[in-house]
């Protein structure tokens, strides 16, 4: 299975958008406030048929008939489904009987929220609209923050016991779950030398009697999970969330007597958030790297949907990227209009490098006060005329915002020797 075309049309940021999904790995960046986030909600509807918050709104206009179409490759064909806004029910239409399946799908938002589909646990082969009593079960698994870390219930039933209860739980009775905890913690550590590792279970107060997790730090102690910072936190719920949900699809396939599923969709907002550059290097080949563990076999297909803001994830992508999986696509505003174009990938180097690419389109991988100065700076470059007070002035402004050992300092000291202004 692979997610292969969303079209949009009248809905979201421009009155059309078209996005050809390659194979394996889609990078998507953009300004904020173009429609990012806003093309993975839609991708997570366009498979899962649940909206994981607001469903999109449509485009209101005379003649105007806003439109979701998309397609995905099924086990013997291209699977092209297209849904149609109602304004009169205001829902967005959905064919009878039973939809298609897309595989197992994930997305992990920016705000720590997490959504799981599993073809397993969410997917009947009988559909009550084809009239047939079919078991009453969620039609995906919508986690807010907090419930990732205390558990999911529903109409008094707990979906998931969420990640303290879990963790502890798993390494009290040291299986097969929390042997991929402890693989998936060391697979997405920010290095070796700072490793991710579990500590002792502890309790932090009287009144919370759950056994807490805890993780040893490289300076000695053993820190509460509640207690990690941001970027940690987002890490390990991800390593958890991915354990779980692969844990329970093994559980539930064996009830069902069916084999599990050979494709994954994974949707991931800001993969980079709240991580510290050396991480932002490492954190998307570990995914990738941890997703193929978990599943243990070389022919269960990933494909990954990840938008991101970090240059430095884009540089550390350059040893891996391959034009025949993987695409980078950009968001951008042009005549205020929104246009989704397909970047043509080349390696750039470094971090600064992507920064003033067009990717980015930054003048100069420097301060605002640097790039003004360089640029007051070329001006006089480029002319013959220069009084003494003009240079004098330029000159202070670059003393001002770039350091000695800039490189620019190299080519302003040329030009002006040469202009007989600097001696």
């Amino acid at each position: 299975m692979m997610f292969e075309r969303l079209e949009l049309h009248h809905v979201g940021p421009a009155p059309e958008l078209v996005f050809e999904f390659a194979r394996r790995l889609n990078l998507l960046t953009g300004d904020n406030g173009v429609g990012k986030t806003f093309l993975l909600d839609v991708a997570w509807w366009a498979l899962t048929r649940t909206w994981t918050g607001h469903p999109a709104a449509p485009h209101r206009g005379p003649g105007l008939k806003p439109r979701i179409s998309f397609q995905f490759e099924g086990k013997n064909k291209s699977i092209h489904y297209s849904s149609d806004y109602d304004f009169q029910a205001q829902t967005w239409t959905l064919k009878g009987g039973r939809p298609p399946n897309p595989g197992m799908v994930l997305y992990a938002r920016v705000d720590g929220s997490f959504s799981v589909w599993d073809p397993a646990r969410n997917y009947w082969r009988n559909a009550p609209s084809l009239g047939v009593n079919a078991p009453d079960r969620p039609p995906a698994y919508l986690f807010a923050p907090q419930q990732v870390w205390d558990g999911l219930e529903q109409e008094g039933k707990y979906l998931c016991n969420g990640l303290i209860r879990d963790w502890a739980s798993w390494q009290g009775r040291n299986g097969e779950p929390y042997r991929q905890l402890l693989q998936a913690l060391a697979a997405l550590s920010s290095s070796e030398q700072e490793p991710l590792v579990p500590g002792e279970l502890t309790r932090i107060s009287l009144e919370d009697v759950r056994d807490m997790p805890t993780l040893r730090t490289g300076y000695g102690q053993q820190v509460p999970v509640v207690y990690a910072s941001a970027g940690v936190r987002r890490i390990i719920s991800l390593a958890y969330l991915l354990v779980w949900t692969w844990q329970e699809h093994l559980q539930a396939s064996r009830l069902l007597n069916q084999d599990v599923t050979r494709s994954i969709i994974f949707l991931i907002d800001e993969v980079e958030a709240h991580l510290h550059p050396r991480w932002q290097r490492t954190v998307l080949r570990s995914l990738l790297r941890v997703m193929a563990a978990l599943t243990g076999s070389e022919d269960v297909q990933v494909q990954v949907i990840a938008v991101t803001h970090s240059p430095l994830l884009l540089a550390s992508m350059e040893p891996l990227f391959d034009a025949q999986q993987d695409a980078l696509w950009h968001l951008n505003l042009e005549d205020q209009r929104v246009v989704l174009e397909r970047e043509e990938w080349h390696r750039r180097g470094d971090a600064n490098s992507w920064l003033i690419s067009d990717v980015f389109a930054l003048g100069e991988p420097r301060s605002l006060e640097a790039e003004q100065a360089m640029r007051h700076a070329e001006a006089l470059m480029e002319r013959r005329d220069v009084q003494p007070e003009e240079f004098s002035r330029v000159r202070t402004e670059l003393r001002a915002s770039l350091p000695d050992v800039d490189p620019f300092w190299l080519r302003w000291r040329f030009w002006a020797r040469e202009a007989g202004l600097e001696k």
